[in-house]
């Protein structure tokens, strides 16, 4: 028999993590065994009075978590392959043993469906990854316990260095490649050295909203750029700037990517302007469909573009490891710098992905997410289409780890950040177009990531976003 699920409207916990967490709990204790059927989610929704939507979130987190498995007609059960290890003398013990380790544990941000920002969790291999950090913490000497190098471990530079190489064609010696505090601490280092209070700063619209206001926040007077079918359009009249801000392989957040021509014509006017690019490379590695065009640091024969990359997609966000590749000129002010702010990286991480680059795991690794991505974003783009039908245009860029649902013209203003807090609402994570607008919002749309649901849970989380957004 299945137990009375509750939920308490006065928490501030959001209803569907309250209702995973009430079955998560019954399954410990062994109220739920395995092979138990659950209630179907319109039962369910009927029976606590939420959105079915909630139950449908909730039953499909689980069942990435190894908790639930679905089983069409036959409905969602209890997975059972879960290891109930407690006696009913000890169900006051943790008492499951899930098969794969939940990925959602921080407060924020929550790992909600369609969360953009975030890699697939599920596919990271922990298990290499502590083998490394063990290692690398047995390795550790004197030297090792003092300040670390402030432009990065050596080992991590020459690793980095030598996969740019390969992966991205940019040529690029060690002594070019500074260690950051993730994309954030780029900006902020390049700020320091390269900025003064009310110059000029040229971005992306719609573009990153975290970027800009880190630049805001250093004194840049921002000048939006739009962005069309080719990427940035860099003015025939150029306005004077000190910088260029731009995510080239897949545009932040249209998908699209930076046309030969427009890259030519932005480093030809940072050559005209002494100024520099910032390449945001930030999902580069994932490219699913036609030729990849090169890195444009790899295109910079005048040395004005600093290439920015970032762990945090391709490993994990919380390592908060980044990197620049930088002009040889600049190198040495921007080591300064860091030594300023921040003294350097943690030691201890940097030698673990010096590891994880150097001896291959992380090219597997990449391999195996660009399968299931392609996978996973294939899923969900048939899933969407199913569920919204013309009332939403979905457009795949090349690559990237989203996909961008355009509303139709005439959609009335706030529609779409009105449907993201209606489906968060509901526990879902899509973010709307229009809030990546500087100035006035030019478009609306969904922003949907798709690393995190697996091609088994897109047709209902696509139908639970359908009856959330209305």
């Amino acid at each position: 028999m299945t137990p009375k699920l509750r939920i308490d409207r006065t928490e501030a916990t959001p209803l569907q993590d309250q209702l995973a967490a009430r079955i998560r709990a019954a399954v410990a204790a062994g109220h739920l065994a395995p092979g138990a059927r659950l209630p179907s989610a319109r039962s369910l929704a009927a029976q606590l009075g939420v959105a079915r939507g909630t139950v449908d979130a909730a039953y499909a987190r689980l069942g990435g978590e190894g908790y639930l498995v679905t089983r069409g007609p036959a409905g969602t059960v209890v997975a059972p392959a879960l290891r109930i290890g407690a006696s009913p003398a000890s169900r006051d013990r943790p008492a499951v043993t899930p098969p794969v380790a939940s990925p959602v544990a921080p407060p924020w941000p929550r790992v909600l469906p369609f969360r953009m920002g975030l890699p697939a969790l599920d596919l990271f291999p922990r298990a290499l990854w502590a083998r490394l950090v063990a290692r690398a913490a047995r390795r550790i000497g004197g030297a090792g316990l003092t300040y670390p190098d402030p432009a990065g471990l050596p080992a991590l530079r020459e690793a980095i260095a030598a996969y740019l190489a390969v992966a991205r064609g940019v040529a690029c010696g060690p002594g070019q490649v500074i260690v950051t505090a993730g994309y954030q601490g780029a900006l902020a280092l390049l700020a320091r050295v390269l900025l003064r209070p009310g110059e000029a700063v040229w971005c992306e619209e719609p573009g990153y909203p975290l970027a800009r206001q880190a630049l805001a926040a250093a004194g840049a007077r921002l000048l939006p750029l739009p962005v069309d079918a080719e990427g940035m359009a860099v003015p025939d009249a150029a306005a004077p700037a000190r910088l260029a801000v731009v995510t080239p392989a897949h545009q932040a957040p249209t998908g699209v990517a930076l046309s030969l021509p427009r890259r030519q014509a932005l480093l030809d006017w940072a050559a005209r302007r002494d100024a520099f690019v910032i390449e945001d490379d930030y999902d580069a590695e994932f490219h699913y469909v036609g030729p990849r065009l090169p890195a444009l640091k790899a295109l910079d024969a005048g040395d004005r573009v600093i290439l920015a990359g970032s762990f945090s997609k391709t490993l994990f966000p919380g390592l908060r490891l980044g990197y620049l590749v930088a002009p040889a000129a600049l190198a040495a002010a921007l080591a300064r710098a860091s030594l300023l702010l921040a003294h350097g990286a943690p030691g201890l991480e940097q030698a673990a992905v010096a590891a994880f680059l150097a001896e291959g795991h992380f090219a597997r690794h990449l391999k195996r997410m660009r399968g299931a991505y392609a996978a996973r974003r294939a899923a969900l783009s048939g899933a969407v289409a199913a569920a919204f039908g013309r009332s939403l245009a979905l457009t795949a860029g090349p690559g990237g780890l989203h996909l961008l649902a355009r509303c139709p013209e005439g959609t009335p203003a706030g529609w779409d950040t009105g449907a993201v807090a209606r489906a968060e609402a509901a526990g879902l994570g899509p973010g709307a177009l229009s809030a990546q607008f500087l100035g006035p919002a030019r478009a609306q749309g969904l922003l949907l990531g798709f690393t995190n649901i697996a091609d088994t849970e897109a047709a209902a989380l696509a139908a639970a976003l359908r009856r959330a957004v209305g």
